[in-house]
């Protein structure tokens, strides 16, 4: 992890906490997360996604035969 050990990572941590302040990392946390949250919600096909391809497969398969 890029060369940075436990030690490191604890200073770098209350580096944050000083700049930011205790209370201010909940909600860095909260954000990052409904981030993360909602990029993989958006690289996830939905199900009405799913059955359009299979459509299609189904019908390149047809045309192939």
């Amino acid at each position: 992890m890029l060369g940075l050990g436990a030690t490191e990572l604890v200073i770098i941590l209350l580096i944050v906490i000083v700049l930011f302040g205790a209370s201010r990392m909940g909600q860095l946390g909260k954000g990052l997360g409904e981030g993360i949250r909602n990029f993989k919600d958006a690289i996830r096909p939905t199900p009405e996604e799913d059955d359009d391809e299979k459509d299609v497969k189904q019908e390149d398969q047809r045309k192939a035969s």
